[in-house]
């Protein structure tokens, strides 16, 4: 049915006609009734700084220098912003290093 030279031009002729037909009935609606908002000023962005909200910080991870001597010790240099969290990734590495 494909290969029939008229199919061709049956589905233009359809894809013509729903066009021309969705096009008038557009055109012949009333006030564009079309539009979902109706009589409503535009409303304009209002920006206010609310003094109670902050900006937030991202955290600074903590910076592990890891060294090992000749004797295969290991020993680190931490540093960072957080006293914790510098104490936290210390006790880590303690468990960590005592499991190896």
């Amino acid at each position: 049915m494909k290969n029939n030279p008229f199919y061709f031009k049956s589905q233009l002729k359809i894809y013509i006609f729903l066009t021309l037909f969705l096009l008038i009935f557009a055109l012949l609606l009333p006030d564009n009734s079309l539009c979902i908002v109706k009589n409503q000023e535009p409303q304009s962005f209002k920006f206010s700084k609310n003094p109670d909200v902050q900006q937030i910080k991202p955290k600074k991870p903590v910076k592990i220098k890891l060294k090992r001597s000749a004797k295969g010790e290991y020993s680190w240099e931490l540093s960072g912003d957080n006293v914790d969290d510098i104490i936290r990734v210390d006790k880590r590495l303690r468990k960590f290093l005592e499991l190896e």
